[in-house]
């Protein structure tokens, strides 16, 4: 699989990287062979960039990777974990330096590793972002061994422009998709330019964007396709990538049209992100193996065509737009 530097880390990632917010909780239940099974597939289709969170589940998807990662000594594997949505209440304030470094401990403790590769500030307060002091406490826990790197997870482009202005912050997670394209109007450049990795998330947009679902598809109580369509928990712009769900059910059957024969909707949706100028990685999840093994073919297929291109771009100019452009 192709590899590029993840910015400021100095390490090289897969373009497709494994998502593992499906592992902890919130997109229904994920046994633990299975979630161990998918991190094998993943890595065996040439995944080598793994993004989880303390907060998945609680810690549990963090330990499924460190279960995982001891499993496999020596091998070549980046791990990013996320660090911030633990606070409760989750304000401006408990981003202090005592905080991270409870924070980071705990999560070096659930991955069973020394020293975390990459350590991103899990959509913070804007305030947050703004301040110098969360800049200059990121850096003593570099100083200090615990973290190698550090980069922050955003909801607006505001937000990432800021961060990308930081000297030291090797990466920006920002959603990314088909059906959001207003990062590519600014923030993708400028972190082109500053030499900071793009991590793209939610690729799939919840997975309307595999083609799968209808105005008649259920998810679980415990889904957050079911319990946040309209922000109840989190930011709307994570689940569907904000779109209304039926808008983009109708829109996810007009990118469909697009899929060339031997690929699948999802795949398409996956290279058009790695297609774009500035993207490190992009990290789909997967709650079985066989789709994390999909997932991973993305990587395969051809650029998109012109045509292509344009067909998906009308799209997301006649139906999408309206509804996310502005906000984020």
């Amino acid at each position: 699989m192709e590899t590029r530097l993840l910015g400021r880390t100095g390490r090289s990632v897969s373009v497709i990287g494994q998502g593992c917010w499906q592992l902890g909780a919130d997109w229904g239940t994920v046994d633990d062979d299975a979630a161990l099974a998918i991190l094998a597939a993943a890595v065996d289709a040439g995944v080598t960039f793994l993004d989880t969170a303390d907060v998945y589940g609680d810690g549990r998807s963090e330990k499924f990777v460190g279960r995982f990662l001891a499993s496999r000594p020596g091998q070549a594997i980046t791990v990013a974990t996320k660090m911030g949505r633990r606070a409760d209440p989750h304000v401006a304030g408990a981003y202090t330096l005592d905080n991270f470094r409870a924070w980071t401990d705990r999560s070096r403790a659930n991955l069973g590793v020394d020293v975390l590769d990459l350590v991103q500030l899990h959509c913070p307060p804007t305030e947050v972002l703004g301040r110098d002091a969360t800049y200059d406490a990121l850096d003593v826990l570099v100083d200090e061994g615990r973290i190698a790197a550090y980069g922050v997870s955003v909801e607006t482009v505001d937000e990432a422009l800021a961060a990308i202005a930081r000297p030291h912050v090797a990466s920006v997670q920002i959603i990314l998709n088909v059906f959001r394209r207003k990062p590519l109007e600014s923030v993708l450049p400028a972190a082109l330019a500053a030499g900071v990795g793009i991590i793209a998330r939610v690729p799939l947009a919840s997975g309307l964007l595999t083609g799968r679902y209808d105005e008649a598809t259920t998810f679980a109580a415990d889904d957050h396709r079911n319990y946040n369509r309209h922000g109840e928990a989190f930011d709307v712009g994570e689940t569907f990538a904000g779109v209304p769900y039926e808008v983009g059910v109708r829109a996810a059957r007009e990118v469909a049209a697009f899929t060339p024969a031997g690929a699948t909707t999802a795949q398409v949706a996956l290279r058009w992100i790695i297609d774009q100028p500035g993207v490190s990685t992009v990290i789909p999840g997967a709650s079985r193996p066989e789709q994390a093994r999909s997932n991973a073919g993305a990587a395969a297929l051809a650029p998109l065509d012109s045509a292509t291109l344009a067909g998906l771009e009308a799209v997301y100019e006649e139906s999408i737009r309206e509804h996310v452009h502005a906000r984020w």
